[in-house]
């Protein structure tokens, strides 16, 4: 899966370093996460005080959730109600999170000094823009809809009443008995009837019209074609044939995962989520700008959903006959803001240099291994060893760490009785990981856990053993930097097209280290011929894994493995070091506010505090977080930076 999402935090070095800092001055220091629960589409508010502020780790709690879940929108304000605790027991929960070197991130390439900065103190302030296969950067700059005779007058959207629509809605989604929905034409016209066929046709696919005479009234009446298989396959026979299959637009949005986007998008066109695609999935807690395409739904219906989306707006529409298949960008370009940054302009200027011309260790970000005290990773190790009283006990015991009141209420029923019934009563969102594997035991009992897991979508069980390998390639890299350096030898691995091979003892001054790649273990791969291809076997022979047996039995959880760069030098970087004065305003225009004629932001000459501005792009499957963690030379866990920024409440 592609992955640019990157969690909120501050990066801030330890004062003590200096052995000068005392109490009064970390107070003053600026507060980190003021960030508004990822749910809502809040902005963060000012984030500059002098007092504790008690909304802070309540913030911050909102939006470390376990990578375990996987919910739908309708159960945001559910889950949002759930919370409570203060900070202070957030801050102690957080001590049992990971740290990047429990996950092998360890080293760094550059050796320029660090400095403290704070990373999305507002989600504007991290901008991504989606690179496509064709190299083009993806922008939205235009609201025009493409003119086409074939689309249905403006009164197609208001021509029902809310009514009508909700009563079409269920008939559509099959959430009542009737069988049909009559709707009375008051101005009964051959026009207006028209008007009302297309609208029912247009805003509710599945359903088909017919006008019927009832005691001297006209009446439209709406009735299902062709069952529930029509809402996922929208009709043939309303779209012109001269026309592409498919609306590609641009997607702006703000605060939003792509999921969450599509399937808001999907809920106010009344269509399944599935004829959306994308070339890979964007941050939530940012402004990310990509290509999404949609099956035989008009620009002219997109585009009206801009009069009534909070944070997202679509635009650039033109038809095509293809859809977008994931992986296929080639990758993302990022706008970074770090605000009150201690850096000396020298400092940056080393940092952003060394961005340039050496590049970052390309680690899996610690967003890869979940946010409690039990990582993905350790699923995915019980998976592999075939152990799925493990896999059951790892996802459900009661574990420290921040989690939502409701699973932790669900773990200790679980603990106390075993009952996949009573545990499931204690979720009321049932749509998480936890859930579906309860619903499994219900479903197959005690003594079939695997098919009980294999209730869960697939992507949730792969996540688990992806974490795994992504454990395995960051602790061996860090192995091979510390034994070799930042230099190719005898014995790397270095891709001739798709193909590893071995880098030999006379070829190795034609190549650099950003040559080199490095194995996730699985069945068809290499490994290194020097210490490190060893020491991949120790590491899987300590886990109770066999490096030449990487099939599993059940074909879903065999791994052919794969290879990944161990440097990644960035493209497009450049910087600028800004003074600013007022914490809440944006430091660059984005996309939309360039459509709207927004003016850039006057910024003083000298003002209060200083913020770095940076700009790179990065292929797919590349954490920017691993990025900005080497500019500043700090550990980007949340753990790290929860008990950096509380310090001050004890």
């Amino acid at each position: 899966m592609e992955t640019v999402e990157m969690n909120s935090v501050s990066l801030k070095r330890p004062h003590s370093e200096d052995g000068v800092a005392n109490a009064d001055e970390v107070k003053r220091q600026k507060i980190s996460e003021k960030s508004k629960t990822e749910n809502d589409s809040g902005q963060s508010t000012e984030a500059v005080t002098e007092q504790p502020d008690k909304s802070l780790l309540e913030d911050t709690k909102n939006e470390i959730i376990s990578n375990e879940e996987s919910e739908e929108q309708e159960d945001e304000e559910l889950e949002d109600s759930d919370e409570d605790g203060d900070p202070e027991s957030f801050a102690d929960m957080m001590k049992h999170g990971l740290t990047e070197s429990d996950v092998g991130i360890t080293k760094f390439v550059s050796s320029h000094k660090g400095f403290s900065g704070i990373l999305k103190e507002r989600y504007s302030d991290f901008v991504v823009h989606e690179i496509g296969k064709d190299g083009r950067v993806s922008h939205l700059d235009d609201f025009t809809v493409p003119v086409d005779d074939e689309d249905p007058s403006e009164e197609t959207f208001t021509v029902l009443s809310d009514e009508d629509k909700q009563r079409l809605e269920e008939l559509q989604l099959f959430k009542n008995k009737e069988t049909s929905v009559a709707i009375e034409v008051v101005e009964d016209t051959k026009e207006k009837r028209t008007v009302i066929h297309q609208a029912v046709k247009s805003l509710f696919p599945g359903l088909e019209t017919k006008t019927e005479d009832r005691d001297g009234k006209k009446y439209i009446i709406a009735y299902h074609a062709a069952g529930k298989k029509a809402l996922a396959n929208p009709r043939k026979h309303s779209w012109p044939k001269s026309r592409g299959s498919y609306c590609h637009f641009v997607l702006y949005k703000e605060n939003k995962d792509t999921m969450d986007a599509i399937n808001v998008l999907s809920k106010f066109l009344r269509v399944k989520p599935n004829i959306f695609s994308y070339m890979g999935t964007k941050d939530k807690r940012a402004i990310t700008v990509q290509e999404i395409a949609v099956l035989r739904i008009t620009a002219q219906r997109l585009a009206h959903l801009n009069k009534c989306l909070m944070n997202f707006k679509l635009g650039n529409f033109s038809y095509k006959n293809h859809p977008l298949k994931l992986g296929e960008l080639q990758g993302n370009h990022f706008t970074v803001v770090l605000r009150n940054i201690t850096g000396t302009d020298d400092e940056v200027e080393q940092a952003m240099h060394s961005l340039r011309e050496i590049g970052f260790i390309n680690y899996y970000g610690m967003q890869r291994f979940g946010t409690t005290a039990v990582p993905t990773y350790q699923i995915g190790r019980a998976i592999l060893q075939n152990n799925w009283n493990e896999v059951m006990d790892l996802i459900l015991k009661p574990r420290p760490g921040a989690e939502k009141g409701y699973l932790v209420k669900c773990r200790e029923e679980w603990a106390k009785t075993k009952d996949p019934a009573a545990a499931l009563k204690k979720l009321p969102v049932k749509r998480c990981v936890e859930g579906q594997l309860l619903r499994g035991l219900l479903k197959y009992g005690m003594k079939n856990i695997i098919s009980a897991f294999g209730i869960i979508p697939r992507n949730n069980r792969l996540m688990y053993i992806h974490s795994y390998q992504s454990y395995v390639w960051n602790n061996m890299v860090s192995k091979r930097i510390e034994e070799y350096g930042l230099r190719a030898v005898p014995g790397d691995l270095t891709l001739k097209g798709a193909t590893a091979v071995h880098i030999e003892e006379g070829d190795v001054d034609n190549y650099t280290i950003h040559d080199v790649v490095m194995p996730l273990p699985g069945f068809d791969v290499i490994y290194p011929k020097h210490k490190i291809g060893e020491a991949y076997k120790e590491m899987l022979v300590a886990d109770n894994l066999d490096i030449n047996n990487m099939r599993h039995k059940i074909r879903d959880y065999s791994l052919s493995g794969a290879y990944r760069r161990i440097i990644i030098r960035p493209q497009n970087v450049n910087w600028e070091v800004v003074a600013y004065d007022d914490p809440r305003i944006p430091l660059f225009t984005t996309d939309l506010d360039k459509l709207e004629g927004k003016p850039l932001p006057v910024l003083p000459t000298d003002g209060k505090f200083r913020a770095l501005k940076m700009e790179f792009s990065l292929p797919p499957s590349t954490y920017a977080t691993m990025a900005i963690r080497e500019v500043l030379k700090m550990d980007t866990s949340i753990k790290n930076q929860t008990q950096l920024n509380t310090t001050w409440l004890r």
